[in-house]
């Protein structure tokens, strides 16, 4: 593939494919999304609003393209969600994905999703999504990769698909992991707002000794009850994976100790945790 490619983003939500894509020269010739406030965002930083609802969107009205991104959606394979998966109707969406390859008959796909997707239904999900790209004439790369083994400070587990149109008889191998050394304290604000922090009453740390302790660890707590959205843990290492729909006090973030007050991380801190550039703009 040459240098400079075309591509197309699917599920684009606010535009972190892109972002990577454009890095290493592709170019972005058809992006969409269903969320209205995704597609604003995505506006803001990119100039274009994504086109709405991929169902609604025939296949010959896309350009043609090289590489096909798609995040698809997650939440029916996720294990903070209610796994229905190809009994909700957000997991057919990768039959969309194969709507549009089986027209376009790209050089490439690039996919994403939870980790626990190919644990779904006993395996019987993954292995219809890869037997369906194998019948369409593609060859099949999929590993579990986490963000924190590249550089990232969150772990962030995921599934990576790379395919290949099988005449093209390419070789891939998944990149080794560069394990740099970073933590959530490389990426915080000197300033805070303190509507941020939350009450050290409702903070019950698992040791007595929390001051005087080694903060290394990596859970140091919980507010309230135990439980998603109330973890507290510690800013010396990576983050565990954030999660929208966490409705917690300290929200789909968690909670971090931080001179020795717990509070939520701000959505600049989210941003450069994500590998987002400082100059993203979240209009909404």
């Amino acid at each position: 593939m040459s240098s400079t490619f075309t591509f197309i983003d699917l599920f684009c939500g606010i535009g972190g494919f892109r972002l990577a894509m454009e890095s290493i020269g592709g170019i972005c010739v058809f992006s969409s999304d269903k969320s209205r406030r995704a597609r604003e965002t995505y506006f803001s930083n990119f100039h274009e609003v994504p086109a709405g609802n991929i169902t609604k969107i025939e296949a010959e009205d896309i350009p043609p393209f090289d590489v096909l991104c798609g995040g698809f959606p997650c939440q029916p394979f996720s294990m903070a969600g209610k796994k229905r998966g190809f009994e909700d109707k957000r997991g057919q969406m990768f039959f969309e994905i194969a709507r549009i390859v089986k027209h376009h008959k790209p050089k490439a796909l690039f996919l994403e999703n939870v980790a626990h997707l190919i644990r779904h239904d006993g395996g019987r999900t993954f292995r219809v999504i890869t037997e369906t790209l194998d019948g369409l004439g593609y060859d099949v790369h999929y590993k579990v990769l986490a963000a924190s083994d590249y550089g990232v400070a969150q772990i962030r587990k995921r599934v990576y698909l790379v395919c290949f149109r099988k005449d093209l008889q390419a070789e891939f191998s998944f990149p080794e992991p560069t394990f740099e050394d970073v933590a959530v304290e490389d990426f915080l604000e000197s300033i805070v707002d303190e509507s941020y922090f939350l009450d050290p009453g409702l903070v019950t740390f698992y040791k007595p000794d929390i001051e005087t302790r080694t903060l290394d660890t990596y859970r140091l707590g919980y507010v309230g009850t135990p439980g998603q959205g109330r973890r507290v843990y510690s800013v010396r290492a990576v983050s565990p994976t954030f999660v929208a729909t966490s409705r917690g006090p300290c929200g789909g973030t968690e909670g971090y100790l931080i001179n020795g007050r717990v509070r939520r991380l701000t959505p600049a801190e989210v941003k450069r945790i994500m590998g987002f550039p400082e100059d993203f703009t979240f209009p909404v």
